[in-house]
Order: structure tokens, then C-alpha cells, then sequence
């Protein structure tokens, strides 16, 4: 009778042990880790499909005379978007990794895989070729119409997308009491 402690003991042992990780691999995120991947992140392309990425673009090919530093290699805007996009997909993987706890933080993981599904692919294809043109100085047609061409084709869509990101961000924010510059 004596040994059936011991074992007894070690299932008991195991199998708290067992709960307990269940348990805490079940826990979602803070509100505040919630907000910052699924919403604060996505500020990295609140300029997408707009004049303002095109020129930042353009100009990480600029050079500047008497200014050896401002010298370029000729790929500096493409590693820009290569960047962008590595950081972007990286972001993607943690809003996929989040664990809703509610309606509300189920819509904004939903509102924020829409944006990075929609960009991501954009930035491989249009973004990259128009970031090749800018290192090899092309004309500003070809340019131009690259950049029109994002416009029309994902800037609405993708600027309703995001401000619904936002909105909902914003009553999320001020229901868990997270202090936020929303740039006003």
C-alpha cells in the first residue's frame, strides 16, 4: 500500500502540471500587446498608395554632387522595399499568431490580415518594380504610371480597410484604457 503513494503523488504531479500549461497556452495576449501587433503595427503602411511612398521611394536614389556621402549603389530604393516587405510579412505571422478573446479583438485581427493579405502582394510586385525603375533612373512616365496604377486599383479599398482598422483601434484603445497619439 505504501508504493501507491508515490505514483499516485507523480500523476497528480503530472497531471497539474498538464493544466496548468494547458491553461496558460490558452491565454490570450494583453490588450496592450493586442493592440500594438494587430493596429500600431500597421502604421508602418498608413502611406501605402499614396504620393508621399512614392517620393520617399524616388528619393533613396537621389544623389547630391559635393557630397561623396549621398553616393549611391544603384539598388538602395528596391533594399528599401525588400525591407519593407520582410518587416511586413514578419508582421503578418504575429497578427495570424494572436489569440482573440472576444468579438471585437476577432474583427481587428480580421481588419488587420485584410490590410497586410492586400499590401503584401503589392509591394512584391508594383512597389519592387517601381522601386527598380527609381534605382536605374528611369523616365518618369513609367513612374507615374506604375504609381497611378496602385492608386486606382487598391487606394480606396485599401484606405476604407484601414480607417475601419482605425476606428475599431480607437474604441478598442479607449475600452482597455491604452493611452494613444492617434497624431491630432
Amino acid at each position: 500500500m505504501m508504493n501507491k503513494f508515490p505514483i499516485l503523488k507523480q500523476k497528480i504531479s503530472f497531471y497539474s502540471l498538464t493544466l496548468c500549461i494547458l491553461l496558460l497556452s490558452s491565454c490570450s495576449e494583453t490588450p496592450e500587446k493586442f493592440f500594438d501587433i494587430a493596429i500600431l503595427n500597421t502604421n508602418m503602411i498608413n502611406d501605402f498608395a499614396s504620393p508621399d511612398l512614392a517620393r520617399h521611394i524616388d528619393e533613396e536614389t537621389k544623389e547630391f554632387p559635393n557630397i561623396p556621402s549621398s553616393k549611391k549603389k544603384g539598388n538602395e530604393a528596391e533594399t528599401v522595399i525588400h525591407n519593407k516587405i520582410l518587416y511586413l510579412e514578419q508582421s503578418l505571422e504575429k497578427v495570424k499568431k494572436l489569440s482573440p478573446s472576444g468579438d471585437d479583438e476577432e474583427e481587428i485581427k480580421k481588419l488587420s490580415l485584410q490590410l497586410y493579405e492586400m499590401v503584401i502582394p503589392v509591394y512584391k510586385n508594383e512597389y519592387l518594380k517601381y522601386a527598380r525603375i527609381c534605382d536605374k533612373h528611369g523616365s518618369q512616365t513609367s513612374k507615374d504610371e506604375i504609381i497611378d496604377k496602385i492608386d486606382q486599383q487598391y487606394g480606396l479599398r485599401f484606405e476604407q480597410n484601414y480607417n475601419a482598422l482605425m476606428d475599431k483601434g480607437k474604441a478598442y484603445a479607449k475600452e482597455n484604457n491604452i493611452q494613444v497619439n492617434w497624431g491630432q
